[in-house]
């Protein structure tokens, strides 16, 4: 099934290889949900029908195309279609994968706060930077109050490229601090998130948009977190692959990602994708689960206010990767984030609530018996605590839930 639009790859071959572009795959291109075709040259962040842009399917690795001198998520350039010679990059990926006692099991925990500023956000940033790099960008424009923007700021930074960062003007000052480190410019607009999010888009004819939601490349950087567990299992998959998701492009990413592996006869099956959300926020889950999220009532602030997102811009690429691995998803009641947090602290994983979201939803599909004791599960933990300090002191100087 070609990532994200559920339709073959065998009724639509892609065009032929050219190894000078490509050494390891055939020449991609982007493609809009209308099935309209667009160069990869081409600067826009959006199809013409307004659905976001995906890569055209790329053949996977063999471990032998590794380049393992290179200890960064470039280890897997053959597998980018972004030419590394002109990479931004500031020693991104190669993270940890930690076996831990969790219920009477071992699971994996992926500490994704390993990288440079501290969240998964890193990896896909990188790749999208570098490609606007390479076609000339020398400014950039992105909407988030948390990690995107964080790392759109320190990877222009890296690069040399102007960056506006346009935040909630409700944003406390210290959630915006690093990116105002990076030297990025911030400007706060007042409204909802959504209407950031317009403003952003408005912008958008001015300005290269940098968005973490809506750039093809940014899911290109998230997709390598699976390359990375592939190879730390010695080049097999796992059974389960346990996720938080807001917009979903971890998701997403992990179903790419698989996906090329799979048809490269590097593993046989892909692992089940299990996935949760806040449950005032699980848009991405009720969807999968056929519920309609309104039947919620008002959503109201959560703790994992990383996941907050209530219009997901790929959720069918999302709920469709869900069903794609024959996973499945839940909505995750705030007090099991609570606990979530303090069970992985008290492991000494420091992992900020959004990221804990993960870890409640390990626990949810080991009751209903979803993850079985003796496979092998990953559990991604996306961002570090200490870049939620308000939040954490709010779980634990608070009641016990």
């Amino acid at each position: 099934m070609r990532p994200g639009d559920g339709t073959p790859n065998e009724e639509k071959p892609e065009p032929s290889m050219n190894a000078e572009q490509h050494p390891a795959a055939t020449v991609p291109d982007l493609y809009d949900r209308s099935g309209k075709r667009y160069s990869l040259d081409d600067p826009r962040w959006r199809g013409e029908d307004g659905s976001p842009l995906a890569v055209s399917a790329l053949p996977g690795l063999r471990p032998e195309q590794i380049d393992t001198a290179e200890r960064s998520l470039w280890r897997y350039h053959a597998a980018l279609p972004v030419p590394a010679a002109r990479r931004v990059s500031l020693g991104e990926g190669c993270t940890p994968m930690v076996p831990v006692d969790w219920a009477g099991r071992r699971v994996h925990f992926k500490l994704e706060w390993f990288n440079p500023t501290s969240s998964f956000k890193d990896r896909g940033v990188s790749v999208m930077m570098s490609h606007l790099a390479a076609h000339g960008a020398d400014r950039v424009l992105e909407d988030s109050s948390g990690n995107g923007g964080s790392a759109v700021a320190a990877y222009a930074a890296a690069a040399g490229i102007r960056a506006k960062i346009i935040v909630p003007a409700a944003t406390s000052e210290a959630k915006i601090l690093q990116a105002r480190a990076y030297g990025a410019e911030i400007e706060l607009v007042g409204g909802t998130r959504d209407e950031v999010s317009d403003e952003a888009i408005r912008q958008s004819e001015q300005i290269p948009y940098a968005s973490h939601n809506w750039h093809p490349m940014f899911i290109q950087g998230t997709k390598t977190i699976a390359y990375e567990m592939w190879e730390s299992l010695g080049f097999t998959a796992p059974d389960n692959v346990v996720l938080v998701a807001g917009a979903g492009s971890n998701v997403i990413g992990c179903d790419i990602a698989f996906g090329e592996l799979l048809r490269a006869g590097q593993i046989d099956r892909r692992p089940r994708l299990f996935v949760g959300q806040p449950e005032h926020w699980a848009t991405i889950a009720d969807t999968f689960n056929g519920i309609d999220s309104a039947q919620r009532g008002e959503r109201v602030p959560t703790i994992a206010e990383g996941a907050s997102i209530a219009h997901p811009v790929r959720l069918p690429e999302a709920v469709e990767a869900i069903r794609r691995s024959d996973g499945a998803a839940c909505a995750v009641p705030e007090a099991e984030i609570h606990a979530a947090v303090r069970a992985l602290s008290a492991r000494g994983l420091y992992a900020e609530p959004t990221s804990s979201v993960a870890a409640a939803t390990l626990d949810h599909f080991i009751a209903t018996g979803d993850i079985a004791p003796g496979e092998t599960t990953v559990v991604v933990l996306t961002g570090a605590g200490l870049k939620s300090t308000e939040k954490m002191a709010s779980v634990f100087t608070g009641p016990a839930d």
